[in-house]
């Protein structure tokens, strides 16, 4: 899985703390079966260690089923009061046979280009 993030100037409005980041997500089945995506789970946090919690069914109102070697990619975009912060969080997974999985997604800068060290 790989994920990649911008700054959304064209949505965001800094007067009024209001900075928008975009990501792409590229998630890819590297197992030996068929996965659905079923529902999220992501966890954003604002440069002031504030917290959103965002869960919901599938992804852009989609529930990819990935055969093994497939992939598919998705560009959202979330809302924070800040210049900079972070997201992670998991999917949760159906394989073929019924059993549940998470498919973790690693933590992630969202922040204004040239802002971080």
């Amino acid at each position: 899985m790989t994920v990649k993030s911008f700054y959304l100037a064209e949505r965001s409005s800094p007067p009024t703390n209001q900075y928008a980041f975009g990501y792409t997500v590229r998630i890819a089945n590297e197992g030996e079966r068929t996965a659905q995506l079923r529902t999220r789970h992501w966890i954003i946090t604002d440069g002031d260690g504030k917290v959103q919690e965002v869960r919901g069914e599938g992804v852009v109102g989609a529930q990819p089923v990935l055969k093994p070697g497939q992939h598919f990619e998705y560009t959202s975009w979330c809302m924070l009061a800040t210049a900079h912060g972070s997201m992670h969080g998991t999917y949760q997974m159906v394989g073929e046979d019924g059993e549940g999985f998470d498919a973790t997604i690693a933590p992630f800068p969202l922040a204004l280009p040239y802002s971080l060290n």
